[in-house]
């Protein structure tokens, strides 16, 4: 394919999407076109199939191709409503899988949604990771925080270390901190945080706050007044959790939050890199 076409192509699609709802679509009828189909009746076959391709992998079809009506301009000035289908990229996606391979339009088409539907998924991945790490820092704060009132109110640091593992226990049904840690398969040495998908570490944290801000309300000391309202503080989060489906002690482990904050420090690097170069 000549890099003239490729060029012009790209400019197509990219000046061809809009928004709607929110979501970043393309209108059918413009599809269409770009694709080099004269005929809609012809085109309708496509997004049929396509819409068939999206049902057998399991995806809502109404989410991805929504019937709205498109005006066009009549000769006479006036406009009329005509038919159309708002498509979203995972929709434009399997029309270019089912349309005429033999087009230029359909082969450019494959290939620049399914990288813009992998850019896509990209960001997501990032944004969770991000996520993620920011609600592991928030627990540690949140614990730091919990023991330096502690410790004000007579807390060494072995009465600590137990109020935190009686809180594990609550909020894992029984399971201790290194319970956890064995059914995970954990490495010694490392915390048990650092490997819980984010909505444990998001409960560990909201327990640990709810700790703190009661024993400063309640006037609270000593470990054993302490860790007795950590412990009511960890079961009612695992209620809330329980009562939306949820046992966090059989949750999967997550990918070692070091490994993810390596990977988005390295990802950082490298944007500052590429923008030096086109600086330079």
């Amino acid at each position: 394919m000549k890099k003239e076409l490729i060029v012009e192509l790209f400019e197509k699609f990219e000046g061809a999407s809009y928004f709607f709802n929110n979501l970043e679509c393309w209108s059918a009828r413009d599809l269409q076109k770009i694709l080099g189909y004269t005929e809609w009746r012809n085109f309708l076959k496509v997004i049929e199939k396509a819409k068939a391709a999206c049902k057998n992998a399991d995806v809502k079809v109404t989410d991805h191709f929504v019937e709205v009506n498109k005006k066009v301009e009549l000769g006479s000035g006036s406009q009329r409503d005509i038919d159309d289908i708002a498509l979203t990229r995972y929709a434009c996606y399997l029309i270019a899988q089912n349309g005429d391979s033999t087009k230029s339009e359909i082969s450019f088409a494959q290939t620049y949604f399914a990288v813009q539907t992998r850019k896509q998924e990209i960001i997501e991945q990032r944004l969770l990771d991000v996520d993620r790490v920011t609600a592991r820092d928030k627990l540690t704060k949140s614990e730091k925080k919990l023991s330096g009132i502690s410790y004000e109110r007579g807390v060494d640091d072995k009465g600590f270390a137990l109020i935190r593992s009686k809180g594990d226990q609550s909020l894992f049904g029984g399971f201790s901190t290194g319970d956890m840690k064995r059914r995970l398969m954990i490495p010694d040495g490392r915390p048990l945080a650092d490997f819980l998908p984010t909505l444990t570490i998001k409960a560990k944290d909201f327990a640990t706050e709810l700790t703190s801000h009661n024993v400063i309300e309640k006037d609270l000391s000593g470990a054993n007044q302490i860790s007795d309202e950590h412990v009511e503080n960890n079961i009612a989060v695992r209620k809330i959790l329980i009562e939306r489906g949820v046992k966090p002690e059989t949750l999967p482990s997550a990918e070692d939050v070091r490994k993810v904050q390596r990977k988005l420090a390295d990802d950082e690097r490298k944007l500052l890199k590429d923008i030096k170069k086109k600086k330079g």
